[in-house]
């Protein structure tokens, strides 16, 4: 082999070297790159049903204050709707004539 031949055969090599290097530097890139998705994918599952766990209990403490209305506070409502309507029933009244 002529010292032109070992030369380039050298440069080859030594090129491979630098490609298998960078091979193996990507392949560790692209399993950390996966992890961190893996990561990432499994936060998001798990927020996702803590968002779903807060509407829920969002949705019973509205029910629940819905029925904490107390005896005096139905009471009042009932006189309000009462007078209410005996203002409409003037009005009506009024019309009439």
């Amino acid at each position: 082999m002529t010292k032109e031949e070992e030369a380039t055969l050298h440069v080859f090599e030594t090129r491979v070297r630098q490609l298998i290097l960078a091979y193996d530097d990507l392949r560790k890139e692209n399993n950390r790159l996966r992890c961190d998705i893996r990561n990432k994918e499994e936060e998001n599952n798990r927020l996702s049903e803590e968002i779903d766990e807060l509407r829920l209990s969002y949705v019973r403490l509205k029910t629940a204050k819905m029925m904490e209305i107390s005896d005096d506070d139905m009471k009042n409502a009932r006189q309000r709707l009462n007078q209410l309507m005996s203002e409409i029933d003037k009005c009506i009244a009024l019309l009439n004539l």
